[in-house]
């Protein structure tokens, strides 16, 4: 697959670990993607972190900003994908760090029809505070030095760091919705445009990303694990406020109770404003 890939970089108010993931970006091995910032409605220094790695990311970094309203990460990553230009997307946290052949093995697991689900490690209170307040790069880490962090406990697992090639058993869930987050998602835009993108009906944390999993597998789109290939680095923050997260599964369930394919409010219902 040699088309642009469009990274849309999820962020709010969190600059430290934004430059670290816009840094680890702008050193893969693979140069073909443009990176769409779906910023849900940082302040100001959100946008001076973006101007400040554009002419590193050679102008391929555009910035999508909404009014702060609370949390409609649904409706910015749709603003986002309305403004990308790739013919795969690949969604991801910017609180996510990633490794230098990220792009590389996305590329490599893009298959028609499939949309790849990643994982991902958590880095511990202690070791995010370390990564960022000293400007470390442990998208370059040896998998040694990572077998440290974990004896002293300071990541949840080792897996996501392991690359094996798991040739069919990358389909073992093809039809699997759980456990897919929006994180590290790679999706054919055809199909974001088939089942209409996310539910902006979700707003507040939770269950935007499954409600577009079970849609586009209702649409005939297979999951491809991307396990032990493109694992991420999630730094640690605090939890997201839950309260609407009642009404948001309720939502969910109602979505998987249905029929339907294509968002209530999708990237149709943004277009005329995007």
């Amino acid at each position: 697959m040699s088309d642009l890939i469009s990274v849309i970089l999820t962020t709010y108010n969190r600059e430290d670990a934004f430059d670290a993931v816009l840094r680890s970006l702008a050193h893969q091995t693979d140069a073909g993607f443009e990176v769409i910032v779906a910023d849900d409605g940082s302040d100001e220094k959100t946008a001076a972190v973006v101007e400040a790695w554009r002419g590193r990311l050679g102008g391929r970094l555009a910035h999508i900003w909404h009014e702060d309203r609370g949390f409609r990460a649904a409706e910015i990553r749709n603003r986002a994908i309305l403004a990308s230009h790739g013919a795969y997307c690949v969604f991801l946290d910017a609180d996510c760090i990633v490794r230098p052949d990220f792009i590389t093995l996305h590329r490599r697991l893009a298959t028609t029809g499939a949309f790849v689900a990643g994982d991902r490690i958590l880095l511990s209170p202690e070791l995010t505070m370390t990564v960022l307040e000293r400007s470390l790069t442990p998208e370059n880490w040896t998998l040694a030095r990572w077998l440290s962090e974990r004896v002293h406990r300071r990541i949840n697992r080792l897996a996501p760091l392991l690359r094996l090639p798991l040739g069919p058993l990358r389909w073992l869930r093809s039809r699997t919705w759980r456990s897919a987050r929006s994180c590290n998602l790679a999706i054919w835009r055809c199909d974001l445009d088939r089942v209409d993108g996310f539910d902006c009906g979700y707003s507040g944390w939770g269950k935007e990303d499954s409600d577009l999993i079970v849609r586009l597998l209702r649409a005939g789109v297979r999951r491809k694990d991307g396990v032990f290939a493109t694992g991420v680095l999630h730094l640690w923050h605090e939890a997201a406020p839950r309260d609407r997260l009642a009404e948001n599964e309720s939502r969910l369930s109602d979505s998987i109770a249905s029929d339907r394919v294509r968002a209530q409010s999708g990237l149709s219902t943004l277009k005329d404003t995007a």
